[in-house]
């Protein structure tokens, strides 16, 4: 058993040194500068007795610097790294978000770029690169003109940018589709046309390949600059295929909450939102992604399909007359997931409900990448212990919201609920893990459900494939928004006139659970869905069903 290799496995020399941090951390109100020259005196007198050989050591006092709001000792710290450590990758990063914190930029960017260069596959360091270098974009732009050149020009780039980097560019729309897409949208552009109208049309681009990591942003730069006035004065929310007024706003006098729209301006809504889908973004023809991104943006992004009106008119069903509606004056979203699971409300969490019966354990995202992924992987191995002792017999793992992370988190989360040792991938684009993982020590032995929405993408994708495909969970909740297949590794780009920022996925990542469909996201075991009543009178649906499964079973 695993518990007795643990206890016979010999300790290697590494394991029988001294952590150096931690010898440094201990020393009385030491200032930085004392730390440092302490950390030289050990290593000279005593070279063998600490682990100088491991960078995790510096790397882990300096977050702690960084972490207390310290951020000059952070500096010093990770500057002692690098230069005890110049051919890796992983200070460079380090030094540069404590550079960026102490809001030094130039030297930032200085030492992401150095990581990048040692390490191509450092994507949290291209993504700060360009993040930074990005960061002047021009929100003021909306009535803006640029010449019919400068608009084709930058569609020939922008196509041209998606079929050079994407590796599955046409996997799901044909080459000459695509192409002909492209050309449609050239014809489109006359000298009146404005930024807002082609930014607008870019979206269709790029959502035509049906790649979740390939898009212009979750719609941040057209939704922070369309005005006020020109806004869809109201809140929907897509359930069921209809559209539901969830928050008339500025027209609560002249609508009420829970009435169904079935037309805008003389527009059929299922008109509008065919439209709509076609510039969101997503794996395949996954239909659930698409319904939630409308649900976060719909005052905005019904202005854009609408070619920004400036009124609007709305008929509800059961009345054929429309209802003008009142502009808005002010406007703040506040869009939240359809998680109302408040106990449990952390990133990270672990609660026992149902008399203690029952756990609950929460993961919101499995983003925790390179010096953050000690955290994740603290919460998993003190979480499963816990569990461990308390021989729970049942387990809700709520994944709802999870838009993914790092394979080193799903990977991780997988040995604490699986059954047998499994591969992860059947494809890598680094042929990175493709061995087999075993089982943690305190893996849970007991039933384990799992509610997932459409906005579960990337790794939760690979990670619920492998759920699904090793019969490790009960799966509750609505398709999820991903799957067994991925494109991943953003490149960010800007397109050269108009300055319209973009990221296009560059790697193929595939799980070992290949015969689901790729172009579909992984299906619940049971489906179930928010009505418009239980979202209003927050109501956990998903969340209340899983308990009854749970009590239905003992």
């Amino acid at each position: 058993m695993s518990s007795c290799i643990s206890q016979n496995k010999k300790a290697t020399p590494q394991e029988t040194k001294k952590s150096i941090a931690e010898a440094l951390a201990i020393l009385p109100n030491a200032s930085v500068s004392e730390m440092i020259t302490q950390y030289h005196t050990l290593k000279e007198q005593h070279p063998e007795a600490y682990n100088f050989d491991d960078e995790m050591e510096l790397n882990k006092l300096g977050y702690q610097f960084l972490n207390n709001g310290k951020i000059k000792e952070a500096i010093e710290i990770f500057k002692l790294l690098v230069a005890e450590f110049p051919d890796a990758y992983n200070p460079y990063d380090s030094l540069g978000e404590a550079y960026l914190a102490d809001g030094n930029i130039l030297l930032g960017i200085k030492n992401y770029e150095k990581s990048l260069a040692l390490n191509p596959k450092n994507i949290h360091a291209e993504d700060v690169i360009n993040k930074t270098k990005y960061a002047d974009y021009d929100a003021t732009r909306f009535h803006k003109t640029y010449s019919v050149t400068q608009y084709i020009n930058d569609l020939d780039e922008l196509a041209r940018r998606l079929t050079e980097i994407h590796p599955n560019v046409y996997k799901f729309i044909s080459k000459q589709a695509f192409w002909e897409g492209v050309e449609a949208q050239k014809k489109t552009i006359t000298p009146q046309t404005t930024f807002s109208e082609f930014i607008w049309l870019c979206s269709e681009i790029i959502a035509s390949i049906n790649c979740g990591h390939t898009s212009m942003g979750y719609f941040h730069q057209e939704r922070n600059m369309i005005p006020m006035e020109l806004r869809f004065p109201m809140e929907l929310r897509i359930i069921d295929d209809k559209a539901y007024v969830s928050n008339p706003l500025a027209n609560k006098d002249k609508i009420e909450v829970k009435q169904e729209i079935v037309r805008i301006n003389g527009i059929p809504f299922d008109t509008i939102k065919e439209k709509i889908y076609k510039h969101i973004s997503s794996q395949g023809a996954i239909q659930t992604y698409k319904k939630n991104f409308f649900n976060a943006h719909s005052t905005a992004i019904i202005a854009y399909a609408l070619s920004f009106p400036k009124t609007y008119q709305v008929t509800v069903k059961g009345s054929k007359t429309p209802i003008a509606l009142v502009p808005l004056e002010e406007y703040t979203n506040n869009f939240e997931s359809s998680m109302v699971n408040a106990s449990c409300s952390a990133p990270l969490c672990l609660e026992y409900i149902e008399g203690g019966k029952v756990a609950r354990m929460r993961i919101r995202s499995f983003a925790y990448y390179g010096n953050k992924f000690p955290e994740f992987k603290t919460f998993m191995d003190t979480s499963f212990k816990e569990l461990k002792e308390k021989n729970s017999s049942d387990l809700i793992i709520d994944l709802r919201g999870n838009g993914g992370g790092p394979s080193d988190a799903g990977i991780l989360f997988l040995q604490y609920i699986s059954k047998q040792p499994f591969t992860y991938f059947s494809k890598s684009q680094f042929n990175e893990k493709l061995e087999e993982n075993q089982l943690k020590e305190n893996a849970f032995s007991g039933r384990i459900y799992i509610t997932m929405d459409g906005n579960g993408n990337s790794t939760t994708g690979h990670v619920i494939s492998l759920v699904k495909k090793l019969k490790l969970a009960t799966l509750v909740g609505e398709e999820l928004g991903a799957n067994q297949f991925c494109t991943g590794g953003q490149k960010r780009l800007r397109l050269s006139n108009t300055g319209i920022q973009f990221s296009v996925a560059r790697n193929t990542y595939v799980t070992t659970a290949t015969s689901y469909p790729d172009d579909k996201g992984i299906l619940p075991d049971y489906p179930v869905f928010q009505s418009i009543e239980d979202y209003l009178d927050n109501k956990d649906t998903v969340m209340e069903y899983t308990l009854e499964l749970i009590r239905k079973s003992n």
